[in-house]
């Protein structure tokens, strides 16, 4: 093994032992003097993230995987995606330093931010991070100026407009003005290795990559007309993390090895990437959090002279975490995360009208609402699943204030998988950023049963 992550990293659980039960002994076992200082209780199945890369290996065979570490930058995940061999996909100097931190090299890495700050650049530079994108005229000159050995990655627009996150409004050349792009980049001496674009998260049609495919290929096309030597393809994100995503992974999958098949066939001599965030992490994350305060409110607003007894009411919760933290993606996804209890309601319990608020004192922290929920008290804990993408910060990684408990766990079986399909790090060239497993996909099938709820015991 590559010795990033080890056994004491985690807790080793047996098959059968759910997220769920880790959680429930984590929030029973706090105390008042704990919870006051913790809003959250994440507890994170690494072997999840396991079987989501043997799940790519299978059905994207020729593509590498780099991570995108801005989708979460918690140490079990970079350690565990490290151990697996990936590349990481880094917007800004946090993100560079703290995988570098754990032991990545430098040849692993992408600075995939194509607007990127002088001292992003600069710190690339000293640090040995030689793979940049840029999508401009100015962000060229930028890296000509701080960085002139740099191996620059053109990023160009895409059809993103079904996508829920539109990239292509803020990121991305036009194909007419890549042209011009390639000779300036030719003019300053600068190296343009390859061409990247990201259709945009939650996109319903697989036939966007196709199309970025086929858009890439012209721009092969130029720089090879201008001079440039071009290698690498980069077929960013946009995989979704769910099973139930409106677009399976698979039918994704299918749709880019066709695309490759034709524009980029095995043997051409380009290298394919991907860098992927929600894929890997969105499902391996389950998170508890506390009700802080709640209080009755009546639902239509009558008048004082219309408040009766019989008024329709619904009970207002207050979080530990709102929109502003952990449930980010209810302002950026349009997500409505739904809770579930630790301990299920009897049929006999009544249910009542319920929102869920986060602390901020402001009218958009809302988490959720609509939903029915039996009567709640202060101190109990709401527990919500697929939340490993967008839930937390680099800079609380990095010596900041944590407000939150991360709990690693992993099975046996993952855990063996992991130490016995690894090709030896002592086996890499230098310059081969990114050797994902031979053969791993094989056991794919065993290690995507999934969860059982019944609980085991943790050794």
């Amino acid at each position: 093994m590559a010795g990033y992550l080890n056994e004491s990293d985690f807790v080793m659980v047996e098959e059968g032992f759910s997220t769920r039960d880790l959680l429930e002994e984590l929030t029973l076992g706090a105390s008042q003097a704990t919870t006051g200082k913790v809003a959250a209780f994440f507890v994170a199945d690494l072997g999840a993230v396991v079987r989501k890369h043997f799940c790519f290996l299978k059905y994207l065979p020729r593509v590498r995987p780099f991570y995108a570490v801005k989708c979460n930058s918690s140490l079990g995940v970079l350690k565990v995606l490290a151990e697996l061999g990936l590349g990481f996909s880094c917007a800004n100097k946090a993100e560079m330093e703290l995988v570098q931190h754990i032991g990545v090299p430098a040849s692993k890495i992408i600075c995939a931010n194509p607007c990127k700050q002088i001292a992003q650049i600069k710190y690339a530079a000293k640090h040995g991070v030689r793979l940049l994108s840029f999508d401009n005229e100015v962000e060229l000159a930028k890296v000509v100026k701080s960085h002139p050995s740099a191996k620059m990655v053109l990023c160009i627009a895409t059809q993103d407009s079904h996508s829920l996150n539109h990239l292509s409004l803020r990121f991305g050349a036009s194909l007419k003005s890549c042209r011009h792009l390639l000779e300036n980049a030719k003019k300053s001496h600068v190296e343009v290795v390859g061409v990247s674009f990201h259709i945009g998260s939650g996109c319903p049609d697989p036939q966007a990559y196709a199309q970025s495919i086929a858009d890439a290929r012209l721009v092969f096309q130029m720089g090879a007309e201008l001079g440039h030597t071009m290698n690498i393809l980069d077929l960013g994100g946009g995989f979704p993390g769910l099973e139930g995503a409106k677009v399976r992974f698979e039918e994704i999958a299918s749709v880019i090895n066709s695309a490759l098949d034709l524009y980029f066939p095995e043997g051409c001599g380009v290298d394919i990437l991907a860098e992927l965030g929600r894929y890997y992490v969105t499902s391996a994350f389950t998170v508890a959090v506390s009700i802080v305060a709640k209080k009755e409110a009546l639902l239509d607003q009558p008048s004082r002279e219309e408040e009766t007894s019989s008024a329709p009411k619904t009970i207002v919760y207050h979080l530990d975490e709102g929109v502003y933290g952990i449930f980010n993606s209810v302002l950026f996804d349009n997500n409505c995360p739904t809770p579930t209890l630790q301990k299920n309601p009897s049929a006999d319990q009544p249910l009542y009208s319920s929102s869920l608020w986060g602390p901020a004192v402001d009218g958009s922290d809302r988490v959720a609402e609509g939903l029915w929920l039996p009567q709640l008290h202060v101190g109990d804990w709401l527990v919500f699943d697929n939340m490993g993408a967008y839930t937390m910060d680099t800079k609380s990684l990095l010596g900041g204030t944590q407000a939150y408990r991360i709990t690693y766990a992993m099975s046996r079986l993952a855990w063996e998988a992991l130490r016995g399909q690894l090709l030896p790090a002592e086996d890499q060239d230098a310059e081969d950023v990114c050797k994902p497993l031979s053969c791993g996909w094989e056991i794919t099938d065993t290690l995507c049963v999934g969860p059982v709820f019944t609980p085991a015991s943790i050794m």
